[in-house]
């Protein structure tokens, strides 16, 4: 309550993250776009879903900046009005987390896509796959554990950053005309 601007501010900056999130999943369907059209799609279309829970999420705490920011309150109001605040800013984390279960889904599939190219190191897309499955180990942890739960996203998100990394490095580089796909095994399905 002491730094309402600060929160408000943060609240500003996480809908910016949704809209950039929005940036990223259209940038990476072009990216991957070459070695499946449709599973790029699903991919991009999983990221936005992803943005679209992450903004329910951060209304969440618009509720809670709502309520903290009115008038002074006799003392038994306020403690009602805490109390409802803190439920917002629970509500939040609670649907954050189960958003980070379809992001990391998402960065499965972001993964077979970067083992697919040819042009993102294999290593890279195992990276990705690990840090899609730390989410989702996470969540899962956190909603079974009823949230003592420790993080290993902290530690798996090194793909996602690596990812980035790579393509302000190296991504820019990619033609989009014909990527070297890998080849597959003799008989196997595509």
């Amino acid at each position: 309550m002491a730094h309402q601007g600060l929160f408000r501010a943060g609240i500003a900056c996480l809908f910016l993250v949704v809209a950039l999130d929005v940036v990223a999943a259209l940038a990476l369907y072009w990216v991957f776009r070459p070695v499946s059209k449709p599973i790029s799609a699903v991919a991009a279309g999983m990221r936005i879903v992803y943005a679209g829970i992450f903004a329910v999420a951060v209304v969440q705490l618009v509720g809670a900046a709502r309520l903290l920011g009115g008038t002074s309150l006799p003392a038994s109001g306020a403690a009602r009005v805490q109390a409802q605040a803190l439920s917002d800013i629970n509500r939040f984390t609670d649907i954050w987390d189960a958003g980070l279960i379809v992001f990391g889904l998402y960065l499965l599939v972001i993964a077979w896509l970067a083992w697919r190219s040819g042009y993102v190191p294999r290593l890279l897309g195992v990276l990705i796959g690990i840090a899609g499955l730390g989410y989702i180990y996470d969540s899962i942890g956190q909603f079974v554990s009823g949230g003592s739960w420790t993080q290993v996203s902290t530690v798996t998100f090194i793909g996602e950053f690596l990812l980035a990394l790579w393509l302000v490095i190296w991504g820019r580089r990619i033609t989009v005309s014909q990527p070297p796909l890998r080849a597959e095994p003799a008989g196997a399905a595509r």
